[in-house]
């Protein structure tokens, strides 16, 4: 969504460079311009919706952009949220507002730390055909559709994992599902020296992408992970720190599914594009720009293999971050 909104930004920022032989006002033909990013997943506790508009004006429109007053509109918006089975729709969800404080600054453009959002605790119904988003707005209509990514599962490894090999994480793939990313998050405790108290600590590893060849679900997919990364992870995130004692957990493997549309948006503005390409704009949003779609990922847990926590023990290279043996 922020680049969608910095394109647009770009664009009202060389009409302020143009220059006409005769008085015309740049900003009579404003034009509103909403902007939606919404990612629904059914299991979420909470609906998330971001909802603003695009703006032009005198002046540095960078400067503009750190007022909220600029990209945020002047009332509350009715956005509603239909969900629609075999036979007919489901009550709609409706929205209220909650500003949240959390965003930091340089994570954009805009105004921070406060973020004005849209949202609702209502559940999805994830047995839905679609998703239907709208909001009125002074008689213009935006709307969008998204089918939900359906529950999926992660059939290897089952209970442990072998890092003294490279080896694959398995998976089948979820209906309306199209472009999977596969993490694992590596959990340890560790006793600092001259400490009575342990602290529970993790290391993140993204293991990469994979795109289904369908969106019909029911594919037996795969993405090789490398045993030594493991390793290397280990040695150039944790200090090495003299008698430090660290103890191994469980490794949890999560692989987050996205719907078509939000693949597309991804690849297109991922897109490695120079000074002679033009990079499209790509939206789902009718009446408006941005992005509309779904995802959902599944965990699954699994402790070291044998071999595995013998050489994270055992290996010489290993021994400086200081790992023992579980308790048993």
């Amino acid at each position: 969504m922020k680049k969608i909104i910095f394109s647009i930004l770009l664009i009202s920022g060389a009409l302020l460079f143009q220059r006409c032989s005769t008085d015309v006002d740049l900003y009579a033909g404003y034009k509103d311009i909403t902007v939606v990013y919404s990612l629904l997943d059914y299991a979420d506790d909470t609906i998330w919706v971001k909802v603003t508009r695009a703006f032009n004006g005198p002046g540095d429109v960078l400067e503009m952009a750190k007022n909220p007053d600029s990209s945020n509109y002047p009332f509350k918006l009715d956005i509603t949220l239909t969900g629609h089975i075999p036979g007919g729709d489901l009550p709609a969800i409706k929205f209220d507002t909650l500003t949240i404080k959390d965003k930091r600054a340089g994570d954009s453009i805009f105004y921070y730390p406060d973020q004005l959002m849209y949202y609702s605790v209502a559940k999805l119904n994830k047995d839905a055909t679609y998703y239907r988003f709208n909001v009125n707005i002074d008689g213009k209509e935006v709307t969008s559709e998204t089918p939900l990514v359906n529950s999926f599962s992660v059939t290897r490894p089952r209970n442990t994992i072998d890092f003294t090999r490279d080896g694959s994480i398995v998976w089948i793939s979820a209906k309306n599902g199209k472009r999977y990313e596969i993490t694992y998050v590596f959990h340890y405790t560790e006793l600092q020296p001259g400490s009575h108290d342990t602290t529970e600590k993790q290391v993140s590893y993204y293991v990469g992408k994979k795109l289904s060849i369908g969106t019909n679900g029911g594919e037996d997919m795969s993405q090789i992970y490398s045993g030594d990364g493991f390793y290397d992870k280990l040695l150039s995130e944790l200090p090495h720190i003299p008698n430090i004692q660290r103890w191994p957990g469980n490794v949890d493997i999560t692989v987050s599914g996205g719907s078509l549309v939000l693949n597309n948006y991804l690849q297109i503005n991922s897109a490695n594009g120079n000074l002679l390409e033009e990079v499209p704009l790509y939206t789902n949003i009718q009446n408006g720009v941005g992005i509309f779609a779904s995802r959902h990922a599944t965990n699954h847990s699994v402790r070291l293999s044998n071999k595995s926590l013998e050489k994270l023990i055992e290996d010489e290279k290993l021994k400086v971050l200081g790992f023992q043996y579980p308790a048993k």
